[in-house]
């Protein structure tokens, strides 16, 4: 029996088709609205809990379901077909977080955090960017000075998915933020992992981003910490550990934000290869017309070689990450552009049926564009790539 990169196991058979029928039943009859009214699906997020879901990667121990990067990107695939704002919450969540928390975080942490995580009671998110500092992680300003026995924290966080929770501005329960607890002249920054809790005093939402072009079924907020006193237990690992933290750890995200372009990138050729089998013009199909059998054989070709990246990518990864980045930006700038690009060859065969919100493809169509950006842009991704083969020579 040959082996199958995209359903390794039973397990991760089992898992897919799991994922494909809650996505039907569930997630599928409330995209729409959801984007429209750009709110998060609170309710539908917790039932990931019941499903396993929002701790992949995490031990029964602490009520995950154990499994490893392909089931993460399995997911991840699924869920995005449907609706990939749900979707980037979900990733925030079980990958962000809880993935990140489980990865380094203290056993004490982890059984104070991780199941309440991993049930959907409580809803996690990650803070790293800034109001002025995205890629240039080693730029932020957020500050951590240690005082008389605890931490206090000062600075900005933005753009932060699940930052919010709800329409009020509700705070996330467990936010893991990056702060600067050391800045040695002429070195670079000591950064360091804290975990935020709400009702931590001195912890608030500044405001949630509205008028998003895509991913509006996720909520994304500013995080404003003004002398947040955290106590000594809160820091996860050792002080100016958290750069390795963060280079790991972005490891799976950007498979996982690579698995969403997938999801995007199959939906949208299904929809294109449906309405052109059935749509007629000058008394044929469409798909008997060169120009569209072009955009379908394009987008097929470019899809497959994009999941076989992904996933074959995602065999070598383990959720601690490897530290060795090649592939991980590698299959994030591939697969981010491919459900971009798949996306928008659908709209252009629906023509004005894709303009509209009914036919899904100008939904995915925004959100797909956020995969270019977030996570990494395809800028830094062309610039680590390149310093990375430059030290193979």
């Amino acid at each position: 029996m040959s082996f199958d990169i995209f359903n390794p196991t039973e397990e991760h058979k089992m898992l897919r088709d799991m994922v494909k029928d809650f996505t039907a039943s569930k997630v599928e009859p409330q995209a729409f609205e959801y984007d429209k009214k750009e709110e998060f699906n609170l309710e539908l997020f917790r039932s990931l809990g019941e499903l396993g879901l929002l701790g992949v990667t995490v031990s029964d121990e602490f009520g995950g379901s154990g499994m490893d990067a392909t089931a993460a990107v399995i997911a991840h695939e699924e869920i995005a077909y449907s609706d990939p704002g749900f979707c980037l919450a979900y990733l925030a969540h079980s990958m962000l977080c809880v993935n990140n928390l489980y990865v380094n975080g203290s056993q004490k942490q982890k059984e104070i955090y991780l199941p309440k995580l991993c049930s959907g009671e409580w809803v996690g998110a990650m803070g790293m960017s800034e109001p002025h500092v995205g890629t240039d992680v080693l730029g932020m300003k957020t500050s951590v000075k240690k005082e008389s026995g605890f931490y206090n924290v000062n600075g900005q966080k933005m753009w932060i998915t699940n930052g919010c929770t709800d329409e009020k501005g509700t705070p996330a329960d467990v936010v893991l933020i990056y702060g600067i607890t050391n800045q040695p002249e002429g070195k670079r920054p000591e950064i360091s992992t804290f975990v935020i809790q709400k009702g931590d005093e001195g912890y608030s939402v500044g405001q949630k981003i509205q008028d998003k072009l895509g991913m509006r079924a996720s909520n994304t907020a500013e995080l404003v910490f003004t002398n947040c006193k955290l106590t000594e237990d809160r820091l996860v690992g050792e002080e100016g550990d958290s750069l390795g933290h963060m280079m790991r750890n972005l490891e799976v995200e950007r498979l996982t934000l690579a698995a969403i372009s997938l999801g995007i990138a199959r939906r949208s050729l299904d929809v294109m290869v449906r309405y052109a089998k059935d749509r007629q013009a000058f008394g044929k199909s469409l798909n008997r017309f060169g120009q569209i059998q072009r955009f379908i054989g394009e987008s097929y070709a470019e899809y497959k070689a994009a999941s076989a990246y992904v996933y074959q990518t995602a065999l070598g990864v383990p959720p601690e990450g490897t530290g060795k980045r090649l592939d991980s930006d590698g299959v994030k700038l591939f697969a981010a552009t491919v459900g971009k690009n798949i996306a928008d060859r659908a709209i252009q065969v629906l023509g004005g049926y894709g303009y509209v919100g009914e036919y899904h493809v100008e939904r995915l169509w925004r959100d797909a564009k956020l995969i270019e950006i977030g996570g990494g842009t395809l800028e830094a991704h062309h610039k680590n790539i390149t310093a990375d083969l430059s030290k193979q020579l």
